[in-house]
């Protein structure tokens, strides 16, 4: 398989889980904003600031109220991480590799991609947005499972698989952020607020029935950072992601030392972490520390497999 392809196939899966996953993070942030009270502090802009681009916003937006972040979230198309901007280079890089994915694989991605343009063309999609955005929801996961079940597990899946988990471990930080108190109004008494901000946070990442099922706990801060963080069996753990990327080098794909060496690394500082401690104090930062280590591992696999000055097979 050429570089090239490989690429391509890797920035579709994260195109799509980044779509999704905003998705996710502005549904739970709107509820949030709806249920809790004025005076936590919370406002539109710290959303802005959890999806990393309040640069741009801020050089392009005067102000921060729910209708300019919404659009900027979902629809504005020069906002390279919006959600209608991740599905329409999801599109054009899946329709770059049709000869290697399932037809349907394809036409779902098109079919979502021309489903979010209509649905946002001129509107900040205020009246129908939870609707609209389960829907995004919905949709990219039957995507990943329709590549799951019918595409040959070979190389090409592999990388979908690499990109897919790291874009997903990326995103799961960026959502598990909100419950740092750094969200909060200084003097804000958290304890009557904490039960329903993390119910929330496991809502959005669907994992709410799992930790019921498997913490076997009522829902309790530094337990839900366990189980979101340190879980190797809930696919949308860190600790989850990671390990299926790691997987995905060892047993598949040539030249790997290098971006292994970074998964395993990261593998050991979130088992290490010690989540107790992060619920009362750095959570923030240690977001922060691992999103960093999420951007030095792409680097490392870019520079394995995708930054070539001849287009060579991988």
């Amino acid at each position: 398989m050429l570089s090239r392809v490989a690429e391509r196939l890797y920035w579709t899966a994260r195109y799509l889980e980044r779509a999704e996953n905003t998705a996710r993070l502005v549904k739970v942030y709107s509820y949030m904003m709806l249920d809790l009270p004025n005076g936590v502090g919370l406002n539109w802009h710290q959303l802005v600031e959890l999806s990393g681009a309040q640069a741009y916003f801020d050089d392009n937006y005067r102000t921060s109220g729910e209708r300019n972040v919404i659009k900027f979230m979902l629809n504005d198309t020069s906002n390279q991480g919006s959600l209608l901007t991740s599905l329409a280079l999801a599109r054009e890089n899946i329709r770059t590799t049709r000869d290697l994915v399932p037809s349907e694989g394809w036409e779902h991605v098109n079919e979502l991609y021309l489903f979010a343009r209509k649905k946002l063309a001129g509107k900040t999609l205020l009246k129908d947005r939870y609707e609209f955005l389960s829907e995004i929801v919905m949709r990219t996961q039957q995507i990943t499972g329709l590549l799951a079940g019918t595409m040959s597990h070979g190389a090409a899946y592999q990388f979908i698989r690499v990109g897919r988990n790291l874009e997903r471990a990326d995103m799961t930080t960026r959502i598990i952020d909100i419950g740092s108190t750094t969200l909060i109004a200084p003097g804000v008494e958290l304890e009557r607020l904490e039960n329903r901000l993390w119910t929330y946070l496991l809502r959005a990442l669907s994992g709410h029935q799992m930790y019921r099922q498997y913490v076997r706990r009522r829902i309790l801060p530094e337990q839900v950072l366990a189980f979101l963080i340190q879980d190797t069996s809930f696919p949308r753990a860190v600790a989850h992601t990671l390990g299926e990327i790691a997987s995905c080098m060892e047993e598949k794909l040539p030249n790997c030392d290098e971006p292994l060496r970074s998964t395993l690394r990261l593998q050991r500082l979130v088992a290490e972490a010690d989540v107790k401690s992060l619920h009362t104090e750095g959570l923030h930062e240690f977001i922060d520390q691992l999103q960093l280590e999420f951007g030095n591992l792409h680097q490392q696999i870019a520079s394995s497999w995708f930054l070539s000055d001849l287009d060579e097979a991988v």
